[in-house]
């Protein structure tokens, strides 16, 4: 018998080929730092490319960025966001420097790599982060490299302090008023006239606010063609270089590896180089604006005449933010005043407190703490050190004397502005608009018979509702007639039953009914524009509930079961017993 024996087809098995990229950094943009990059970059491009088993990913560069920290070298970001997407296996770098100057960085940076299953080599080191002993080795040999950054970095501020020893400023800084005519600051004639301007203005018992809205009113911007704002004007009433003089070292880097700019309050010598260049403003008045600064600063808002400042400024307080209240008026409602915590106005602010003080009603606390029949400023100065605002509409006298007073403080601000005008004026307003805020085609329209009122529109929430609020209408004297509010998805299908319609619709209400009056809770008279009316009999609807959830079911079983302690039980018990013996065998029936 012939032996038969099977082969088998092989299927050669090809090897997945790897994604390589390669990072490469200079610190400095100068020519011959520039060289070296495009030659890291040859080098990195025509390896990856020669090898048969790798795959070009591309090469991330950051020209003239320092390695100590991640912010703004964008080409290292990229390399990091292409390995978070999965578009790359291996990444190639010459040096540890190259790759990162903070130890932090780097550990973080390679341990985040490594958990994506991408692998980092270093060159001139001969390390792989997917060795076992790789994070040792960077641990190290990062730490050297960190510190030779810092060696490098006071290095460099040894030599920058030595040059303001002689004179020599840190590098061609940007003032306005000067340009540099090689290492000498030359004036320049028009902006001279802006900064002596800003002095004069100073001087005369101008704030700065005002001299800001002086130069917006003429158009005259900065050197960029920006609007001048209170803090540059600051600046130039500040900046000593106007009186020809170059003051060194005002602010100074905070460490090596954070490179940020703090000013220098002493922590470091400075150096004051005496007519270097041309005086704008003469010593001695640039002396007077600097002591007219502290006196302004000592005073407080109080010293600022632009402000819109009442005795109560710099007095009412928020013990939670640790910031004064702010007087502001409103308009859009009449004429109101109010007070609110100064951190409204500023950005990301929230006050715990929240609300705000009408004006009028502050006054007459004051008054009544102070025991006047009218307030009085002088007085109220005299006698009052602060008040705190401990918790919404309640304040917190602090006197002279020592005492401390609690006074409340409503807010009727929204009401009081409703006066018999303004109510008039929002009528006619919404009569003529009906789809403006706060009205719709039946403003206006529906009337109580009682007071002769027109019903408002309100909304409060409900659980009912798909939108979590529900539109009502009720009278505005309802206290006194006594009338139900109207809720308008269900008012709605009824008026279009009495208008003989599917559905309610806008246009048809406002073209067939003149108005509605309410005579009861129950009864609706319509009026048609063609004179006739309609009496219909409008049906309380019952209120649709939800049913509780088995979580809300048993929630509240746990609240009760929480509630009904022994203590409580046994008063209960004894209650019971007592209502026995009082009532005998009938203290069931008994209500």
């Amino acid at each position: 018998m012939p032996k038969i024996t099977r082969i088998t087809p092989t299927v050669a098995v090809l090897k997945a080929k790897k994604r390589v990229a390669a990072y490469a950094r200079v610190s400095m943009e100068t020519d011959r730092l520039n060289h070296s990059l495009s030659a890291q970059i040859s080098y990195y491009s025509a390896l990856i490319q020669k090898n048969p088993e790798w795959v070009y990913a591309g090469v991330f560069t950051d020209n003239g960025i320092s390695g100590t920290g991640i912010k703004k070298r964008e080409g290292f970001k990229r390399m990091i966001e292409a390995a978070d997407n999965g578009e790359i296996d291996i990444i190639l770098t010459k040096s540890i420097q190259r790759f990162a100057r903070n130890t932090v960085d780097l550990l973080e940076t390679v341990r985040h790599l490594k958990n994506l299953g991408v692998e980092v080599r270093f060159e001139k080191e001969n390390i792989n982060s997917m060795n076992g002993d790789g994070e040792l080795l960077l641990s190290i040999l990062g730490s050297f490299a960190q510190e030779e950054s810092v060696s490098i970095s006071n290095n460099v501020k040894w030599g920058t302090r030595k040059r303001f020893e002689k004179g020599i400023p840190n590098g061609h800084f940007r003032i306005y008023g000067y340009r540099w005519e090689g290492e000498r600051l030359v004036v320049i004639p028009d902006e001279a006239a802006v900064v002596k301007r800003i002095f004069q203005n100073f001087l005369d018992g101008k704030s700065r606010l005002e001299t800001e809205r002086e130069f917006a009113a003429e158009g005259i911007t900065t050197r960029a063609g920006c609007r001048w704002v209170d803090s540059n004007i600051k600046v130039v009433l500040t900046n000593i270089h106007y009186t020809g003089c170059l003051l060194l070292q005002k602010y100074h880097a905070e460490n090596a590896l954070t490179h940020r700019q703090i000013k220098n309050c002493g922590e470091l010598p400075q150096y004051l180089v005496e007519n270097s260049h041309e005086a704008i403003i003469d010593k001695e008045t640039f002396d007077y604006v600097q002591s007219e600064i502290a006196r302004r600063k000592e005073m407080g808002p109080r010293a600022n005449k632009s402000l819109n400042l009442t005795c109560f400024s710099g007095k009412l307080k928020c013990p939670f933010c640790g910031i004064s209240y702010a007087h502001s008026k409103r308009t859009d409602r009449g004429y109101t005043e109010y007070w609110a915590c100064g951190s409204r106005k500023k950005k990301g602010g929230r006050c715990p407190v929240g609300g705000s003080i009408n004006h009028e009603n502050l006054k007459k606390a004051c008054a009544a703490v102070l025991g006047l029949d009218e307030f009085d400023e002088g007085a109220f100065s005299d006698k009052v050190d602060f008040i705190n605002v401990p918790e919404r509409y309640v304040l917190e006298f602090h006197l002279k004397d020592g005492s401390i007073v609690t006074k409340e403080c409503p807010n009727t601000g929204h009401r009081d502005c409703w006066t018999a005008e303004y109510r008039a004026k929002t009528s006619e307003k919404r009569r003529k608009k009906p789809n403006c805020k706060g009205s719709s085609v039946m403003t206006g329209k529906i009337k109580c018979a009682g007071c002769g009122c027109n019903f408002r529109r309100a909304t409060q929430p409900s659980s009912t509702s798909e939108s979590g609020k529900a539109y009502y209408w009720r009278c505005a004297e309802r206290n006194e007639c006594g009338t139900v509010g109207l809720r308008e998805d269900l008012l709605k299908p009824f008026i279009a039953q009495v208008l003989g319609i599917a559905t309610f619709d806008d246009a048809e209400f406002d073209r067939q009914i003149d108005h509605i009056d309410v005579l009861s809770a129950t009864e609706i008279v319509f009026h048609f524009k063609d004179g006739s009316a309609v009496s219909s009999t409008w049906e309380l609807p019952k209120r649709a509930g939800r049913r509780w959830t088995d979580a809300q079911r048993e929630k509240f079983k746990k609240s009760i079961k929480g509630s009904y302690t022994p203590e409580v039980r046994q008063r209960m018990s004894e209650h019971m017993k007592q209502l026995r013996k009082e009532r005998g065998r009938s203290w069931r029936k008994e209500k």
